[in-house]
């Protein structure tokens, strides 16, 4: 079959190991493993499902070389003793029976490590944390040094022994040999430290004893923080020298970036572009002439090969995009790339379940990262009609899956776009990705013959009797907070005022009503949340001066932690004024009148101000509607910001979950 895409789907052979294609799922971590660092089988059904989705190469989230004290999370995996790789041994079985190779990444957390998990203090190359507020570390001695190489080779030949095809070292992201690497926190005056070459030297023993572990023929990738992106830290030009004394046993660099000071880098923030750090992987390639891989929010298949063909990379790193579709290169090398479930970096259900709250992941996109498409093998046995009132991504979500399986669907939309409160954020410039997913949920809604979809159509319980439903979803969305303050209503979103809701804001942007340049311009936003950020992001970046005005004690209070790292830099960079345990007491055309810690009234003059006070459940039907169906066979849902205001992770999974009243209902066999 001719592929529009030669590049990605070009084989790569390195060493004794060829890959059907360019694309690698990077190592993320996912909290499936086991308490004991045993391999689950949720986990391995997790990594084979990517494997049948196509991909070339899946490099196993990072395991453990040396546990308790090298460990970085409660459930990571370990590969420090033989009893770890049964479980191993049938996860690289597994994957293989599906065409794709597999190799894991092995590693020792360092300062990253924490003693409440690991009942020790965590060990570095010096006495720095390893992120502002962390721990402690102890400095490790010279024999310990040489100990930690020994487990890492130790850890490499038994990922060889179960069959893995390739290892890759963590030498990044603010792991211990990251830490020895970077000199903000190796601070040595031993021949561990100090210079490039010293710095390096611990790099270096680990890579040859892997390499003296699994001999010639076995690949061997070192993953960098190829620009640390913080004060003091390696900069491109840094690594480039110091991967001199590094590089000659390695097969394959996988060149990222950033450390915990700047995850946003790291876990790449939703508006960075498509690909935007294949030029360190240039730099990389074309000093050293070892193979390869970039990554950082590669979505669109055009651009991956465009990477490739231009000669940047010779792999494409993708993560977060698996985890939102593991079908993402059998989609593109069949021609079916309007079906793709982007990730849209938001960073919720990845990062910030697993490093902000310690859960297993999930995905704003996909609501079953485990099960995946396996519920399309059901089908209703009898007729099923289902009447969805509210088209934003809860509501889409619960239409397609109920006429997926079977069921005749009608989706009731009260304007003439379909996508809700995410299809309007989304216009923020900065927030363009996020389009991404209501785009997805049209494309696939308008394909399903038996899903009937009314815009501009405001639903009425007349209206919905007569599609005689077995189940009404309630999916009417949210609209801003207004709190009863004295001149709010009266200002926000009025004809002619300065004071606007996000909503008002955006309508703003679209009619082309704010400058480019705003230098000159005073902002004043209220509401210290993921929307209020938003505002800030979008007027700092114009030039505006901004304050924020926030009840609570902290700004950003529930954000996941890139987008926390990322907000607070923004915060920095831009000389926000941040109002915090500050009450708004009225509102002004011009300014905000407030109450601040000390109790005093206190004036906030702006040229435009904005109320972001966060979004509350809006639901004009559904008391009708339960009212009507109440004493019926008809079973009414209530789901997504019309059951109460919240992040978009949650609709979709409850829209997802129609299967179970589908299934409680009896429609199922």
């Amino acid at each position: 079959m001719k592929s529009n895409y030669p590049h990605i789907f070009e084989p790569f052979t390195v060493r004794r190991m060829t890959m059907r294609n360019r694309i690698v799922m990077t190592p993320m971590g996912t909290n499936y493993g086991e308490q004991t660092g045993e391999m689950s089988f949720l986990h391995i059904h997790y990594y084979v499902q990517r494997a049948k989705g196509g991909t070339g190469l899946l490099i196993v989230e990072n395991a453990s070389v040396d546990s308790p004290e090298g460990s970085n999370g409660t459930t990571q995996l370990r590969i420090d003793k033989d009893n770890y790789m049964p479980r191993l041994y049938k996860l690289c079985d597994e994957v293989h029976k599906h065409g794709a190779c597999i190799a894991i990444q092995i590693n020792h957390a360092g300062a990253s490590a924490m003693s409440s998990r690991t009942g020790m203090q965590p060990v570095s190359a010096s006495n720095i944390p390893s992120k502002a507020g962390g721990e402690i570390p102890r400095p490790l001695e010279k024999e310990e040094i040489y100990r930690i190489v020994k487990k890492y080779g130790e850890a490499a030949k038994r990922a060889q022994a179960c069959g893995f095809d390739a290892v890759e070292i963590h030498c990044g992201h603010s792991y211990l040999i990251s830490q020895f690497l970077s000199p903000t926190t190796n601070k040595r005056t031993d021949e561990f430290g100090g210079s490039s070459e010293n710095r390096a030297r611990f790099a270096k023993l680990v890579i040859e004893e892997v390499r003296k572990q699994v001999g010639p023929f076995f690949p061997i990738f070192v993953r960098i923080s190829a620009d640390e992106f913080v004060e003091g830290g390696n900069t491109l030009e840094d690594t480039l020298e110091y991967l001199q004394y590094i590089q000659e046993e390695v097969d394959v660099f996988d060149v990222s970036a950033g450390l915990n000071a700047s995850i946003q880098f790291q876990i790449d923030a939703n508006y960075l572009p498509d690909g935007w750090r294949s030029y360190m992987a240039r730099a990389v390639k074309e000093k050293y002439g070892k193979p390869c891989m970039t990554m950082g929010n590669i979505r669109d298949p055009k651009r991956a090969e465009e990477i490739l063909a231009s000669g940047d990379a010779d792999l494409i790193g993708m993560g977060r995009g698996l985890i939102a579709d593991p079908e993402w290169v059998n989609k593109v090398r069949f021609g079916h790339e309007d079906d793709l479930r982007k990730c849209i970096s938001c960073n919720v259900g990845c990062a910030g379940h697993r490093i902000g709250l310690n859960r297993p992941i999930r995905c704003t996109v996909n609501p079953a990262v485990n099960s995946g498409e396996d519920y399309y093998k059901r089908k209703v046995t009898k007729a099923c009609n289902v009447v969805v009132i509210g088209a934003g991504t809860a509501g889409l979500e619960a239409a397609c899956t109920a006429a997926e399986v079977g069921c005749t669907v009608v989706l009731i939309e009260k304007t003439g776009k379909l996508g809700g409160l995410s299809a309007i954020i989304s216009d923020i410039p900065d927030k363009h990705r996020m389009k991404d997913f209501p785009r997805y949920l049209e494309h696939r809604a308008r394909k399903l013959k038996n899903l009937f979809i009314l815009t501009n159509t405001d639903a009425n319980v007349d209206m919905v009797k007569a599609f005689n439903p077995d189940i009404v979803v309630n999916a009417t969305g949210s609209s801003p907070t207004l709190p009863p303050i004295k001149g709010l209503h009266d200002l926000v979103d009025k004809e002619g005022t300065n004071v606007k809701s996000v909503l008002g804001m955006i309508d703003m942007i679209n009619k082309g009503g704010y400058a480019d340049d705003m230098s000159d311009k005073k902002v004043a936003v209220v509401g210290g949340g993921a929307v209020g950020l938003d505002v800030m992001e979008y007027f700092t970046e114009h030039g505006a001066a901004v304050t924020m005005i926030e009840m609570l004690p902290a700004i950003g209070n529930g954000l996941d932690p890139v987008t926390k790292c990322d907000t607070a830099a923004k915060m920095e960079k831009y000389h926000v004024r941040q109002m915090v345990k500050t009450a708004l007491q009225e509102v002004q055309n011009d300014k905000f009148i407030v109450k601040n810690p000390e109790g005093e009234i206190e004036e906030v003059p702006f040229d435009y101000g904005f109320m972001c006070l966060g979004m509350r459940a809006k639901t004009p039907l559904l008391q009708a509607l339960e009212d009507t169906f109440g004493d019926t066979q008809t079973e009414v849902l209530n789901i997504g910001d019309s059951m109460r205001a919240r992040r978009i992770i949650e609709g979709t999974e409850e829209g997802r979950n129609i299967l179970l009243t589908i299934d409680k209902l009896g429609f199922f066999d």
